[in-house]
């Protein structure tokens, strides 16, 4: 299973868009405190809809504590400041894709000490970054379509009419 991880999340409603695309994507998603806002926060769960009691979702007091409770972690770190575009690292189904907070992203020390697993969305030059909810469902769903969708739905029905030659 593919996971998703929130180094110091600011934005609760970021966080619950997360949430829900992990939600959709049978992803787990961690947190990495401190967090920027309290779980229970209304923006939170609107934001992740109906979603957020289906999400995997684990929380860590800091990132030590998430290096403890998930040894020989394969972690990809998504930058805008990384050399390697997100399209070009293999990833593994249970390997963790890493985001930073909203503000400031993964710290630089952080970032030099796995320099071969940091990996960016390429965009224009005067863009600082895009939003994280779309960063995360960027990298994730790529990470998703080199697995082959595993466990996934490929096709699904309309509503109120069928598609032709059904």
């Amino acid at each position: 299973m593919l996971n998703i991880v929130l180094l110091e999340p600011e934005i609760p409603a970021n966080t619950g868009n997360i949430g829900r695309t992990c939600v959709a994507a049978g992803a787990c998603l961690h947190l990495i405190g401190p967090l920027g806002f309290s779980l229970s926060e209304k923006a939170l769960k609107r934001a992740g809809m109906d979603y957020w009691k289906d999400l995997d979702v684990t929380t860590y007091i800091d990132y030590r504590d998430f290096l403890e409770k998930n040894p020989g972690a394969k972690i990809y770190m998504a930058t805008t400041k990384a050399q390697k575009m997100y399209t070009e690292v293999n990833y593994e189904p249970d390997c963790y894709i890493m985001f930073g907070k909203e503000s400031a992203g993964i710290p630089e020390e952080l970032l030099v000490q796995n320099r071969e697993n940091c990996v960016r969305i390429p965009m224009m030059e005067q863009i600082r970054s895009l939003n994280l909810g779309n960063s995360a469902a960027i990298v994730l769903y790529e990470a998703l379509r080199q697995n082959g969708f595993a466990g996934m739905e490929t096709a699904g029905e309309l509503h109120y009419l069928q598609w032709s030659g059904s």
